[in-house]
């Protein structure tokens, strides 16, 4: 599913997920070298104090494999620099939101990562982040993956690995989708990202029980959480999302730093570039899209849906009050001509009606 043919045993994700952008030239841009210098001195001046790298895991994903093809997974996780004695008695999740963006990366960093009773080695890049796919044959299900760094700390985190066969999956957009973010207003958005507690955060009224409810009609449809977030916001999306019911699934973030090729990374090739990689992985699988009119999901989910028409299920839109796309964009982002089916409502209540059919289980083969 992943590959064709012999393939080494662990690979280097060819487009990372906090920068999508081709680069015209080796050499980086002149903010990626600011920042890699800020990171040396910052982190020079960490280790001289004696704080040591440390494993932040995300949730990977991944593919049981056939007969014919290879399982793989996709791990995911930063290397972090961290005090000697970190403070304790508080989970990173309950954190106030600006505490997750004054972390220092650890770039370079040698990661062994033990999956399936095998291990590989790999490393940190620029940013601290290591995403690569490794081989691995592994039942349907969530599985162990333990990152060990060169002082012997030792970390576990997870990874989903979904069966071959026909399914249901959901791809889920988050600000305003799931979580009200306020996007179109950015002052209450920096008040809401940077300064609330994540308990205070309220979910969009409805989308927890559609989304359990199509978990229910399909138990072992795969669900994906793609947003312009940034992965300092990790474990405080994840918490927000296990409090509030919403089915368990990998966060598919960015990182808002500078890229080898600019100041500012692209939210929409983000997006497109992950969605791409989905249906590559999984084609057994047909997305149902499930986003909002606020920023750019109308025409990212359309674009996929015209690219990969027996892989797109169909689209959900959640539409916000026309104040709020007055504030966003000016005018409201339409959704382009596509052959996907196509429904929108206020909220999870209206969707749930409009999406009736997958909240029933799918016919027996």
């Amino acid at each position: 599913m992943w590959h064709r043919g012999p393939v080494p045993s662990h690979r280097p994700d060819a487009t990372h997920p906090a920068d999508h952008s081709p680069s015209t030239s080796r050499r980086p841009h002149l903010a990626a070298r600011l920042e890699d210098r800020y990171h040396r001195v910052l982190s020079r001046l960490l280790r001289s104090r004696d704080w040591r790298p440390a494993v932040l895991p995300y949730t990977g994903y991944g593919s049981a494999g056939t007969t014919s093809q290879p399982g793989s997974v996709r791990v995911m996780a930063r290397v972090l620099l961290t005090r000697p004695r970190r403070e304790a008695g508080r989970p990173a999740g309950e954190r106030r939101g600006y505490r997750s963006f004054f972390s220092a990366p650890a770039p370079g960093e040698r990661v062994d990562v033990q999956i399936a009773g095998r291990s590989v080695a790999l490393h940190a890049d620029r940013g601290g982040y290591l995403h690569a796919t490794v081989d691995a044959q592994l039942e349907p299900g969530r599985h162990e993956v333990t990152y060990r760094v060169a002082t012997g700390e030792c970390v576990t985190g997870d990874v989903v690995v979904v069966a071959p066969g026909d399914r249901l999956g959901v791809v889920s957009d988050i600000d305003d989708t799931v979580l009200v973010t306020a996007l179109p207003r950015p002052l209450v958005a920096a008040w809401n990202t940077f300064a609330r507690h994540p308990s205070a955060r309220h979910t969009v009224p409805g989308m927890a029980d559609l989304y359990r409810g199509i978990q229910a009609a399909h138990p072992d449809a795969p669900f994906v959480y793609l947003s312009t977030g940034a992965w300092n916001t990790a474990a405080t999306l994840r918490r927000f999302l296990q409090t509030h019911g919403f089915p368990a699934g990998p966060l598919l973030l960015t990182d808002w730093g500078p890229t080898n090729t600019g100041w500012f990374r692209s939210g929409p090739e983000h997006k497109n570039a992950e969605l791409d990689r989905l249906v590559q992985e999984f084609p057994d699988v047909r997305w149902l899209l499930i986003g909002d009119d606020g920023q750019h999901d109308p025409e990212i989910y359309a674009r996929a849906a015209r690219l990969y028409p027996d892989h797109i299920a169909g689209i959900a839109i959640r539409e916000l009050t026309p104040g709020q796309q007055l504030l966003a964009h000016g005018t409201p982002t339409a959704l382009r001509q596509t052959h996907a089916e196509v429904v929108s409502a206020p909220d999870g209540r209206g969707l749930a009606v409009k999406l009736a059919a997958y909240l029933r289980p799918a016919p027996p083969d």
